[in-house]
């Protein structure tokens, strides 16, 4: 039986060096890249402007293309099959730069790691162990553990940096879930409390670092501090923003859960919300949104002005059934294009410091 392997060994390797005494000379030169039709800058008041960065459909676009011999390993032993998006639904990106995307319609996570050219699929698929079935949306602690909602399995799953599972909240016996229907997530970078939509509950629940429930605060309704179905949430210095989508607005709270005002109204001619999706907030405190209706990125200040938008469209920069979005700590925007079955990111470049206006 060993003597059956080193024949296998050695006639793979002949047949290697074989095929690089024959190796085509396009296969020796550095092919040039197929430069992305440019998409033009969005110059607003003050010198801010908005660029477009890249556009990411699969674990290629980690991994990045093959040199010289990874080439010659797909003449001799087939061209290699990267894992796409699926439909991905959620994206959030660690300390290190990890882009990390939930994908409900394969069922598990992808893990982007540029800088080391590395990718991973995240997958629990065990019976009577806390499966994932549709894992929704995701965020990222200070430690860079990850926190991934699932809609159908009522619970959060919790992942630590290197993908292994770490805990999971809400998990019931009898493989229940606490949760009717977790939806967004976000966590307090000061205290550690995750928030977690509970859409059919109408509720905020808010979470310490075990999982154990602190507090919750909103009901059913169409007041301030009352829900239609609140889907995202994110949760940026003294502030929480939720995504109310069938009251077509966003909410804001204090971290307790004090209510403070509201973005959106039905029949204004611009900045109408009609399908709210993610939300996120960059570093002027812009709040920016997913109008999934229009297939948009809508942008406001706090007091609910429409600043500008983006998206709507197929080609670059442009976007079908957008459902997630995250914004860095360098305005690096991240936009989850599901229908188009890719991410895509963007640049912010807010005032100069010292210009007026400018975040100290």
């Amino acid at each position: 039986m060993a003597r059956r392997g080193k024949t296998f060994r050695a006639g793979i390797l002949s047949a290697f060096l074989l095929t690089l005494m024959f190796v085509p000379a396009w296969a020796a030169k550095k092919q040039k890249a197929v430069p992305e039709r440019p998409w033009p800058e969005l110059l607003m008041d003050g010198g801010r402007k908005l660029s477009y960065q890249q556009t990411l459909t699969s674990e290629l676009d980690a991994r990045g293309a093959p040199g010289f011999w990874g080439k010659l390993a797909n003449v001799v032993l087939g061209e290699r099959t990267y894992k796409p998006l699926g439909r991905p639904y959620g994206v959030a990106v660690d300390s290190k730069g990890r882009m990390i995307v939930t994908d409900p319609g394969l069922g598990g996570i992808h893990i982007f790691d540029f800088s080391q050219h590395k990718y991973k699929f995240i997958e629990r698929l065990e019976k009577g162990k806390d499966p994932m079935t549709e894992p929704q949306d995701v965020a990222v602690d200070a430690k860079d553990n990850f926190y991934v909602t699932d809609s159908k399995a009522g619970k959060v799953f919790v992942f630590e940096p290197g993908g292994k599972t770490r805990r999971v909240f809400g998990s019931l016996k009898g493989g229940e879930g606490f949760f009717k229907r977790p939806t967004g997530i976000s966590i307090d970078a000061q205290t550690g409390r995750v928030y977690v939509t509970d859409t059919l509950r109408d509720r905020i629940y808010v979470l310490n670092a075990e999982g154990e429930v602190l507090k919750y605060f909103g009901q059913h309704g169409t007041g301030p501090g009352e829900f239609n179905l609140p889907t995202a949430v994110y949760v940026k210095g003294g502030l929480v923003a939720v995504v109310d989508a069938l009251n077509f607005r966003v909410q804001l709270f204090d971290k307790e859960g004090v209510f403070k005002g509201q973005i959106g109204q039905t029949g204004n001619p611009r900045g109408d919300i009609y399908r709210p999706k993610g939300i996120s907030i960059d570093s002027e405190n812009h709040i920016y949104l997913i109008e999934g209706q229009w297939g948009l990125v809508q942008v406001f200040d706090q007091e609910g002005h429409l600043l500008y938008h983006f998206g709507n469209g197929t080609g670059f920069g442009k976007f079908l059934l957008p459902t997630g979005l995250f914004i860095d700590r360098n305005d690096k925007i991240y936009v989850v294009d599901s229908y188009n079955q890719r991410v895509q990111i963007f640049q912010y470049h807010g005032l100069s410091q010292g210009a007026p206006g400018a975040q100290q």
